[in-house]
C-alpha cells in the first residue's frame, strides 16, 4: 500500500424553505446521492478535499436565480452551478453548488407517480455530475450522463428515472 489516501468530501446543505420539512431525511439523501455520485461519476484527486454546497429552496427563490442567471423567467427543479477554478493550495476545493425547488421537485414526483426521496436523489445526484463536467447539450452527451444516472442510482437501490411507465 502507498499510504495514498482517499479523496474526502465536505457537503453543506442549506435548508431555506419551509417546504423541505415534507421530506425529513432530506439532509442525509443529499450526502449519500453526492457521495455517490462523485464515486462513481468523478476522478477526484486523492488526499484532497473537496465541499460541494446544497440549496434546498423554493420555486420563487429558483425562479429568480433562473431569470438572473439563464436568462429563462420561470422555476426549475435544479439547477447547478460548477466552480471556478481555484488557486493551488485552496481546502476545500469547491465543486460548487446545487440548488434545488422543493414545489416543483413534488409535483414531478407526483405527475411521474414517482416516490419524493427517489426524484429527490436523482436530481441530487444529476446536479452533482453537471459539477463534474457532465453535460446534456447533444445526444450523446445526454445519452452518458443518464446511463451514467441510471449506474449510481441503481446502487442506491432506485430504479431507472428514464424508464417509462408500465401501461395498466
Amino acid at each position: 500500500m502507498d499510504g495514498a489516501r482517499s479523496p474526502s468530501l465536505e457537503i453543506d446543505i442549506l435548508v431555506e424553505a419551509d417546504g423541505w420539512a415534507a421530506l425529513p431525511d432530506a439532509e442525509a439523501l443529499v450526502r449519500r446521492a453526492v457521495a455517490a455520485a462523485l464515486a462513481e461519476g468523478a476522478e477526484l484527486e486523492e488526499d484532497v478535499t473537496f465541499e460541494v454546497s446544497v440549496t434546498l429552496t423554493d420555486d420563487a427563490r429558483i425562479r429568480r436565480i433562473n431569470k438572473d442567471w439563464r436568462d429563462k423567467d420561470k422555476p426549475t427543479n435544479v439547477l447547478s452551478f460548477p466552480a471556478a477554478e481555484v488557486p493551488d493550495g485552496v481546502t476545500p476545493v469547491p465543486l460548487g453548488d446545487i440548488i434545488v425547488a422543493f414545489e416543483t421537485v413534488a409535483a414531478e414526483a407526483l405527475d411521474e407517480d414517482k416516490a419524493l426521496a427517489d426524484h429527490f436523489t436523482h436530481l441530487i445526484v444529476h446536479g452533482t455530475l453537471h459539477l463534474v463536467g457532465f453535460g446534456h447539450e447533444d445526444e450523446e452527451e445526454a445519452e452518458e450522463m443518464e446511463d451514467t444516472e441510471r449506474h449510481i442510482l441503481a446502487g442506491l437501490g432506485i430504479s431507472d428515472p428514464y424508464a417509462l411507465p408500465a401501461e395498466t
